[in-house]
């Protein structure tokens, strides 16, 4: 397999579309696939700190080694604002010439495996025509919610999925949209993420407050997430306000997340008067966010476009139950009382009064891990085989056959 995203993580962002990696992880443990990954970055000239973000993308390395699977970081060029519709070329032509040496390096791939349908999978898309491989390219959020409002995204992103041999949504709902837009129905299949149950397991609630300095005693609530206005971590925030005028007079609140709304929701926090009651942990390591979600008592999550939102999963895995927004694939998530309640609306409002009623009456920890159990790679690693065994012409084992030796990957 040659996956093909810049959404994989990277020695300077680790976290960095980590669902990415660990779909393809799945996949690799389940044995009869090797895989070397094509993570384009970003081109900027200095890693000088004075850039910030555009100094991360040159720092990042153009190779590594990331759970033994070989990463490649090619650079393409990026023209803000005004290189939108030009992105998939500008990316699939800057790569080239990098991929022809890749591939004179090693055997060329059976299946090219896409990740996000807009630039990623449009230039993929061009990539696949070159190469004469079998494309499957996986849809995951805003690349359908958002980007085809545009027309010409549309449009190439219609093109480029009637040149690949197979379409996955992360969700049934995304994949309605995907044929709203003109994608044949019947070449979508829906292949969810799945949450790593040995990484996220529930941890004693004392001890998960302890490790992050957080008093024992009292409820929380947790928000994890970019800090960015989509993620709504401002309504929480306003929801946490009227809990202590309300009912719940001692509730405090967790913000787990870096981004560009920091230093407004602090000065939110301020103004409503709850600043005290607000902890902002900043950026946690992606195995980390156990120790969050094993903290609280419930995760909220107010967000107004998710594909799959992987967070739902890792806080039930962790016995916490959610509230979340009732959009998109979430729905398809939370599905019983044990995983937790889907908001009526998206406001403050509806979130004070559903984690009041959440909180009043919790499931049993026990009840939500079984619940997330159900959620593992497992299924999806196998409808994974599936489908590039069927694109690709070439069988794979079943699963529990021995997976294909650490050494060769990727080799």
């Amino acid at each position: 397999m040659l996956v093909f995203s810049t959404l994989y993580p990277n020695a300077i962002h680790p976290h960095h579309g980590v669902f990415v990696e660990n779909r393809l992880r799945a996949l690799i443990d389940r044995g009869g696939f090797e895989a070397q990954v094509i993570a384009p970055v970003p081109w900027f000239p200095s890693t000088h700190p004075r850039w910030g973000a555009y100094a991360d993308y040159a720092a990042v390395p153009r190779r590594e080694v990331r759970h033994g699977i070989p990463v490649f970081h090619p650079r393409y060029p990026v023209l803000p604002k005004i290189g939108m519709t030009l992105a998939p070329l500008l990316m699939a032509g800057a790569l080239w010439p990098g991929m022809e040496r890749l591939l004179a390096e090693g055997p060329a791939p059976d299946v090219i495996d896409a990740h996000y349908a807009y630039p990623d999978g449009v230039a993929a898309a061009v990539l696949a025509r070159r190469l004469n491989k079998p494309l499957v390219i996986t849809a995951r959020g805003t690349d359908i919610s958002v980007i085809p409002q545009y027309r010409l995204p549309r449009r190439m992103i219609v093109w480029a999925a009637g040149q690949a041999a197979a379409m996955v949504a992360v969700c049934k709902a995304l994949k309605d949209e995907m044929v709203a837009i003109g994608i044949a129905e019947g070449a979508i299949t829906v292949l969810r993420n799945g949450v790593d149950l040995g990484v996220f397991q529930p941890l004693d609630r004392a001890q998960a407050r302890r490790s992050l300095d957080l008093a024992e005693e009292g409820p929380l609530i947790a928000s994890v997430g970019h800090l960015i206005e989509r993620k709504g971590h401002h309504l929480v925030i306003e929801a946490l306000a009227a809990l202590i005028k309300g009912p719940l007079p001692t509730l405090r609140l967790v913000i787990a997340g870096e981004g560009p709304e920091r230093d407004r929701l602090e000065d939110l926090a301020k103004d409503l008067g709850v600043a005290a009651r607000v902890r902002f942990l900043g950026r946690v390591p992606h195995e980390g966010l156990s120790a969050v979600y094993s903290a609280a008592d419930a995760l909220v999550l107010a967000s107004s476009r998710e594909g799959w939102a992987n967070v739902l999963l890792e806080s039930m895995a962790c016995g916490t139950p959610v509230v979340a927004s009732n959009i998109w694939g979430t729905p398809e998530v939370v599905t019983t009382p044990a995983a937790g309640v889907l908001l009526k609306e998206r406001s403050a409002e509806a979130i004070a009064q559903s984690v009041a009623g959440l909180l009043a009456a919790p499931p049993p920890r026990v009840a939500t891990r079984a619940y997330a159990e159900r959620f593992s790679w497992d299924e999806t690693a196998s409808g994974l085989a599936a489908l590039f065994s069927r694109v690709s012409g070439r069988p794979v084992p079943v699963s529990g056959q021995p997976a294909v030796s650490p050494a060769r990957v990727g080799s």
